[in-house]
């Protein structure tokens, strides 16, 4: 996870000095907070251009959690998804995870305890209150996305959080073992939409899983399908994908899609992708992240996806 944060520093560096900044995207971009168990939290929210032009229309909402020691800013910067929220008109905000410096985190089980560690799902709960009451959301069209640790956390809010979230995408991070053996619903459970995108060649987060830490990316494919149907996964109902855009990347993509019921599963698999968010600036300076993929935007996939789901 050291390796993405030093990537994001660098990233953010880069783009200080050559201009590339998110000047014409984030003039909607505001900082916010809130205080949860008496903690003080922190979030971005980013508005497109046409929320204040359309007075009577609600917004779908996109929370995009930061990896392992990034920041929102960071999280901002890497996904972009500020572009892809202009372009389809919808909300995203940057929840902030707590710690030290270097150090802020999501609780997903990992170095810390499930239960008793820090209330993120709580917090995330809080936020929803908060951003429904502020914005005009549509609360039928609520979404989850993250990075590694996001990403993680992701599928822990998938498996809490179910009766407000209708979809969420999880990048470089299949299921917890802690989510699979401990989740409490904090409402009704309901079916999630479920999209894992791992690099096949990922060295933070390994593709194959990991013992006592994280299922692999498959597994957690199949696993959600059982959670979401009450059936076994079923190859006869499923679609996949093959894309190979840009053949100089040294990556290729398959999308795999079962249809079962009303809210779908899919993995993205990119073939020697590595721990990155395909599509975004391939800055790795010499750092072990592994090769970005320009086959997709994952943002766009990410989105259409999240737009076949509904609370």
């Amino acid at each position: 996870m050291k390796s993405l944060q030093l990537m994001l520093r660098a990233i953010l560096t880069i783009s200080l000095i050559t201009g590339l900044s998110l000047a014409s995207t984030a003039v909607s971009a505001q900082e916010k907070g809130l205080t949860h168990k008496e903690e003080k939290r922190r979030y971005i929210v980013y508005t497109p251009v046409s929320y204040a032009n359309n007075p009577d229309k609600k917004y779908p909402l996109v929370l995009n959690f930061h990896g392992g020691g990034m920041t929102m800013r960071e999280q901002m910067l890497y996904t972009q998804m500020n572009k892809t929220a202009e372009q389809f008109d919808f909300i995203v905000v940057y929840p902030q995870g707590l710690g030290n410096v270097g150090k802020q985190d999501w609780n997903v089980g990992f170095d810390t305890s499930y239960h008793e560690g820090t209330d993120d799902v709580g917090f995330t709960d809080s936020l929803l209150n908060q951003l429904e009451k502020n914005l005009r959301i549509d609360t039928s069209r609520i979404y989850a996305t993250g990075l590694s640790r996001g990403g993680f956390f992701a599928q822990r809010l998938a498996a809490e959080l179910s009766h407000r979230i209708a979809a969420i995408a999880s990048v470089g991070a299949s299921l917890p073992i802690p989510v699979e053996k401990n989740q409490t619903p904090r409402g009704e459970k309901k079916p999630v939409g479920i999209l894992i995108a791992m690099g096949t060649a990922d060295q933070v987060v390994a593709y194959t899983g990991k013992a006592e830490g994280y299922l692999s990316a498959i597994a957690s494919y199949e696993y959600w399908i059982q959670q979401n149907t009450g059936k076994a996964r079923d190859t006869s109902i499923e679609t996949k994908q093959y894309i190979n855009r840009d053949p100089n990347d040294g990556t290729e993509v398959d999308i795999l899609e079962s249809k079962a019921g009303t809210f779908q599963t899919s993995l993205v698999s990119i073939h020697q992708g590595g721990h990155t968010w395909a599509g975004a600036d391939p800055f790795n300076i010499g750092l072990p992240i592994g090769k970005t993929s320009n086959d997709i935007n994952l943002n766009e996939v990410i989105w259409q996806f999240f737009q076949k789901h509904r609370r």
